[in-house]
């Protein structure tokens, strides 16, 4: 497999260090000809209007649309769950992709100084706890039909999936656990 992993911003070295070590192919991407034979993408954590604005300035809503309607995978963690929403709460006009039927609160659980890590219940990867690192983590408020909750914290949903499209609120790429990184990769096998 080779996976793109949004190279505009946030925690890109990182999350292509998790792809290695799944033995998977993992590339930054930041133009549209990069798109080319891939089989999945990232969206990793960052701050979602500068990575919004800089999806639209350098072409990439196109490439990304494309990815969606094949239905190759494609994950948000932390600002990419912002980005794969329809509408942010509070912040109309914020530039997003729109594949995930999920109004988000961005800063849901505080501002940067607010920031932390818990072990975290997670069914859809194991019994084994999942530990969570929340950096000015966003939620998913309000969803639509189509839209599978996997993971909720204090009432707030924290991880989802619509169709091949997988949405956290937290970062796991800066953890070592490669279950969340695998469980994306396995939405990709057996494709049409």
């Amino acid at each position: 497999m080779k996976i793109g992993v949004l190279a505009l911003q946030g925690a890109v070295s990182e999350h292509l260090d998790m792809l290695k070590a799944c033995g998977v192919e993992g590339v930054g991407v930041r133009a549209p000809e990069e798109f080319a034979g891939l089989e999945g993408l990232i969206i990793p954590g960052g701050e979602s209007t500068t990575i919004g604005r800089l999806i639209e300035k350098r072409g990439l809503k196109g490439p990304i649309a494309e990815l969606w309607d094949k239905g190759m995978p494609i994950m948000g963690t932390c600002a990419g769950l912002v980005l794969l929403g329809r509408e942010v709460a509070g912040c109309p006009g914020q530039q997003l992709l729109g594949h995930m039927d999920t109004v988000v609160v961005r800063n849901g659980f505080g501002r940067q100084r607010e920031s932390f890590e818990t072990d975290m219940a997670m069914p859809f990867l194991g019994k084994a706890p999942f530990r969570g690192v929340f950096i000015r983590a966003p939620y998913i408020a309000r969803f639509g039909e189509g839209v599978e909750v996997l993971g909720s914290m204090e009432g707030r949903v924290i991880a989802a999936r619509q169709g091949r499209g997988l949405a956290v609120a937290f970062h796991p790429e800066l953890t070592g656990d490669l279950r969340l990184h695998q469980y994306f990769l396995s939405m990709g096998k057996n494709l049409p």
